[in-house]
């Protein structure tokens, strides 16, 4: 019988080849095992919860509020022609004048030197007249016995007529002073209220610088700041009211009465006043007064919340919801106030819009609405 040597070393190494493909396969599996359950689980997106805010429909119409103060229709503001120290002041604020009443006056001491110099220059220009006129009555006595020529003479007639000259400057000269002297006393125009006093007694003040402002008996006046868009508007407009704050059941009609041709230069605004109609006695100069402009035509209003703006560049847009979807759309926008914006076009009633977070979604989004929200 052959020996059985060959036959046990070949089993042995079919034995360990075998055994190491197995482990190879085995290693080859325990990893393809691993690395699929290693691999994070896919995050599912998040969908946003939002607030929101259905169109309702738009108003018919919207007043305008402006708020101004009440002013006298005739206003004057005083001021000296002479510069001097102020050494009396006869009225106080909200004191009512007549006409002709004094109310300040101007140290007239230096004034009355003046008056002084030129009264005697007036009297040393007389007596040069008197003494001319009658050089010139003799030297004429002279001419007509032909002692003198004619020449002389001319002199003579020459030196009256500087004379009268001289006195003629003087006295005018006398009546300014004058003038002046009576300029010292600072005197009411008109009848009315002293509404501003600038100026007090010791103080130095020039020519023509206001002191005391006078507001005449007679009419009152609400004068009001206008923006630049709404000038047609109160132009046109057929129905005024004003109301006052410290007199909450006045109400009064008002009468568009003056507009500034120019805006002013730092609010860009325009100065109107309104013309009160019928003003009950308790309306005082100074109160504060709100003019009331109801808009024209049945302009279509919608007011949103501001946060509800979400703005691209320079284009303002709002988050419609459609379907659960969030959708951006651009809008134009009008006045603000008391957190509310206007928006003039670009929304109907019914469209459903974001009011909150609005910074956080992106288009094409799918959300999920507030409790008591419908899409």
């Amino acid at each position: 019988m052959p020996p059985l040597y060959p036959i046990t070393k070949l089993s042995g190494k079919r034995l360990y080849y075998g055994l190491a493909a197995a482990i190879a396969g085995l290693c080859i599996i325990g990893f393809g095992f691993w690395k699929l359950h290693s691999q994070p689980p896919a995050v599912a997106e998040e969908i946003p919860l939002v607030r929101t805010a259905v169109i309702g429909a738009a108003n018919a119409s919207q007043n305008y509020l402006y708020s101004g103060e009440v002013r006298g229709r005739y206003e004057s503001q005083l001021a000296f022609q002479v510069t001097g120290k102020i050494s009396r002041r006869n009225v106080e604020l909200g004191s009512t004048v007549k006409a002709g009443d004094v109310l300040m006056q101007i140290d007239p001491r230096d004034l009355e030197q003046t008056v002084n110099t030129t009264s005697a220059q007036v009297s040393s220009a007389q007596s040069q007249l008197k003494l001319a006129v009658s050089n010139l009555h003799r030297y004429r006595q002279l001419y007509a016995q032909n002692a003198i020529s004619r020449a002389q003479l001319d002199q003579y007639e020459n030196a009256c007529e500087v004379a009268q000259a001289a006195l003629r400057q003087a006295t005018s000269q006398h009546v300014q002073g004058a003038n002046q002297l009576d300029y010292s006393l600072l005197y009411a125009d008109k009848d009315g209220v002293i509404s501003a006093i600038t100026a007090e007694a010791g103080q130095v003040v020039s020519a023509g610088q206001p002191v005391i402002t006078i507001v005449q008996e007679g009419e009152r006046e609400a004068a009001i700041s206008v923006p630049e868009n709404r000038i047609e508007e109160i132009r046109n407009a057929s129905q005024l009211t004003v109301t006052f704050w410290a007199l909450p059941q006045a109400t009064v009609a008002g009468k568009l009465r003056e507009i500034a041709p120019v805006a002013d230069a730092i609010t860009r605004t325009y100065k109107v006043r309104i013309s009160l109609i019928d003003p009950p006695p308790q309306v005082k100069l100074g109160m504060t007064a709100s003019v009331h402009l109801p808009s024209s035509g049945n302009q279509s209003i919608t007011m949103v919340p501001l946060s509800a703006i979400y703005q691209t560049n320079t284009t303002p847009c709002v988050w419609v919801i459609n379907n659960y979807t969030a959708t951006l759309r651009p809008v134009q926008i009008g006045r603000f106030g008391n957190g509310q914006v206007q928006i003039i076009d670009g929304l109907h009633p019914g469209d459903t819009i974001v009011t909150a977070g609005v910074h956080k979604l992106r288009e094409g989004q799918t959300v999920q609405l507030m409790e008591g929200n419908t899409p």
